[in-house]
């Protein structure tokens, strides 16, 4: 079993290889889940809408830190570390790397209070690895746009926030991943999802997760 977690500006793809990889997955007959932050729990998924929704009032800076840890240490504790005690694998849209990029890069937190209350919510536990699918803040707003000219869904209010934080949280995602190499994978998410795909399962045998 693994505990992966793909990170990603909104638009980057996370979706599409999470679903590759679970095909994979399930071929070889390995047992997963997939899950996501905020949310996860039907406690997490009642704080998600505090945080994303763009009617009622807004959280402070530091509100919304914190919602995202209570959602976060009620999803280790009802769903991951249970989950991964059964050896089945963790395949997390979201975790701990994106409190760093959007509240301490974007919304300028101390990056130490919020590497803080994540071990604080997690009781330490860190993924086996880390997927980044880099995306440009240009190509991310247009992907965007276009998904919601197909469903018809507006932005929530993280992904209505200005250019200039969105860059933020990209160099706060490419800051973290350089600061551990060997616990990061950096795509490039203008790659073709099967061309990722590939690259992503080269880098799961090269470093033995999968074999």
């Amino acid at each position: 079993m693994s505990f992966l977690v793909f990170e990603g500006l909104d638009g980057s793809g996370k979706s599409s290889l999470m679903a590759a990889l679970e095909k994979e997955l399930q071929t070889r007959g390995l047992s997963f889940r997939r899950t996501r932050e905020p949310g996860g729990t039907p406690l997490g998924d009642q704080i998600r809408e505090m945080i994303l929704r763009k009617d009622g009032p807004a959280p402070l800076a530091r509100t919304e830190l914190l919602l995202y840890e209570a959602s976060r240490a009620q999803h280790v504790d009802e769903v991951i570390r249970p989950t991964l005690k059964t050896g089945t694998w963790i395949l997390c849209d979201r975790f701990t790397a994106s409190s760093v990029a959007f509240q301490s890069g974007g919304r300028e937190i101390s990056e130490k209070d919020v590497v803080a209350l994540n071990d604080f919510a997690t009781g330490g536990l860190v993924p086996d690895l880390t997927i980044l699918l880099d995306l440009s803040v240009e190509e991310s707003r247009k992907r965007r746009q276009g998904r919601g000219a197909k469903t018809g869904e507006g932005e929530d209010r993280i992904e209505s926030e200005a250019d200039s934080f969105h860059e933020k949280v990209r160099q706060s995602f490419l800051a973290q991943a350089k600061a551990s190499p060997h616990n990061w994978l950096v795509l490039d998410a203008k790659e073709t999802p099967a061309t990722l795909f590939q690259q992503l399962l080269q880098a799961l045998h090269e470093r033995k997760i999968l074999k």
